[in-house]
């Protein structure tokens, strides 16, 4: 097997999702062909073959597993952008951005389609009506609310989305077959405490995880009156469709979980929040199976053995994280911070909270779209940054480029994407898509810290050293970034933004 190939089983034996749609293995001994999160038991390596579509996996004879379902990877579906379309009504569900009627006509406008042609996708991709769905998600998000906090019930029924509490008692006891008070008792993990103004909850991780790591990194690309790190927390302002509030992470002392501390006001949409939690903190990787790879690698074995909890920062919010990787573009982390919190004293909405460190929701993409150059520039970029992030926020507002969606196009188209706008270069890319998409091969060949500390090589040196840590470049980048410097001021005076 070849060096493509290895690399790609190496990401099958880990099952990460964040694979599924970007390769398929077909397996020789049986002739059937899955998704890299197929629950059957991981072939033998020489059994495998690997393919980039189903069709070319269907041309080379074999078949698709009836389990894991190949036709429904992200990406794949029979229909042209059938999956993509059943995904971001889903994320809009999450997010409190989604109705009946005006959502299935924006989202059909976007696709040059008619909302009839959206309904029978949905039903097709999901099983259901888009109705159907939106009263299954209210229902699954009232019973995380019932079981996880102690919120009223009254509250929880107009949280969810119904419009009376007898429609909310009607639904749950015709779905569920028990009254919704029934659930009060099944209450586990960390619950709110009782008339407070937010709630808290739970996020597991898989050990180990270094905490402490993940908030120096954020500290010092923490945007003032947006977000606020201390030693043991990191809090931040949320604005996800018309609900906006505040969040609290911090580590739980008793489990292997971090505690989301959440403003009541971000309940409606509490799906598609803690969807962002986890992605900002890296929670769903495997990590032991990242480091048991990496380790094997002469130059960062050392690095990695001795901090086998290390994450990849992600992005609470794809536009706010592009923004900060336009202006940090060849400047330091300090200076990179300066200029975006300057943006955010001018572009982002005011809000209030509870914490005087909060103040500010992140400037939202149709403002900077709308802004001229001259008004951005004034704030400390050079003209060809202001165009390249004026360039990035229309992208992000037409859905031309999608930076916080689960139904994005591969990582490599979306940074395709970003490089044909002006101003975006390979960095700027591959380190958008190593936060903003979650994608862990991604690599910032032409990084000045990354380039020094392997030895002051090129970058397509670089590029071919990274070789040996894929499909986890990304992983490797934060050892990388890390290597013959102090804790702090590898994660905090980097020259990645």
């Amino acid at each position: 097997m070849d060096r493509a190939g290895k690399r790609l089983y190496r990401a099958l034996t880990a099952r990460d999702a964040r694979f599924d749609g970007i390769f398929f293995v077909g397996v020789t001994s049986t002739r059937v062909y899955c998704r890299p999160i197929c629950p059957a038991r991981t072939p033998r390596q020489e059994n495998c073959r690997f393919f980039d579509t189903p069709q070319e996996a269907e041309y080379g004879g074999f078949r698709p597993c009836l389990r894991c379902r190949p036709e429904l990877a992200p990406g794949s579906a029979p229909i042209d952008d059938a999956q993509r379309i059943a995904q971001l009504i889903v994320q809009r569900l999450e997010e409190g951005r989604f109705d009946e009627h005006e959502g299935l006509e924006a989202i059909a406008d976007q696709f040059e389609l008619s909302s009839r042609q959206v309904r029978r996708i949905v039903r097709s991709q999901l099983g259901v009506p888009p109705m159907q769905l939106l009263l299954t998600r209210r229902l699954l998000l009232a019973k995380q609310l019932l079981t996880e906090t102690a919120l009223p019930v009254t509250e929880i029924a107009f949280a969810s989305g119904f419009s009376s509490l007898r429609r909310f008692n009607d639904a749950f006891v015709n779905r569920y077959r028990m009254p919704p008070t029934r659930l009060r008792n099944a209450a586990a993990g960390v619950v709110a405490r009782s008339g407070s103004a937010s709630a808290t909850l739970q996020l597991s991780y898989r050990a180990p995880y270094d905490w402490d790591a993940i908030l120096a990194f954020l500290s010092a690309r923490a945007l003032v009156g947006v977000e606020h790190v201390t030693g043991s927390a990191y809090s931040r302002t949320v604005q996800l469709g018309d609900a906006t509030g505040w969040i609290v992470v911090r580590h739980s002392r008793t489990s292997r979980a971090l505690e989301v501390e959440l403003a009541q006001s971000l309940t409606p949409v509490l799906p598609g929040l803690l969807r962002r939690v986890r992605a900002l903190f890296d929670l769903d990787a495997r990590p032991d199976v990242i480091a048991r790879h990496l380790a094997r690698d002469t130059r960062i074995g050392a690095a990695v053995r001795a901090n086998r909890g290390i994450r990849v920062p992600g992005a609470f919010d794809g536009f706010e994280l592009g923004m900060r990787a336009i202006v940090g573009q060849q400047v330091s982390v300090k200076a990179a911070t300066t200029m975006a919190c300057r943006l955010v004293e001018a572009f982002g909405e005011p809000i209030a909270t509870p914490f005087d460190a909060l103040h500010r929701l992140t400037p939202a993409p149709e403002r900077i779209a709308a802004a001229s150059v001259t008004a951005i520039a004034r704030h400390g970029l050079v003209e060809a940054r202001a165009r390249s992030l004026i360039a990035l926020a229309r992208g992000q507002v037409t859905g031309a480029i999608e930076l916080d969606t689960t139904a994005h196009h591969k990582p490599e188209d979306t940074i395709k994407r970003l490089m044909d706008l002006p101003g975006i270069g390979p960095w700027t890319a591959h380190y958008i898509a190593m936060r903003a998409l979650r994608w862990p091969d991604a690599f910032p060949k032409e990084d000045i810290a990354v380039r020094r500390s392997l030895g002051g090589v090129t970058a397509n040196e670089a590029e071919e050293v990274s070789q040996a840590w894929r499909p986890w470049r990304s992983y490797a980048v934060m050892h990388v970034w890390m290597m013959g410097k102090t804790r702090e001021s590898a994660i905090g005076d980097s020259l990645a933004s």
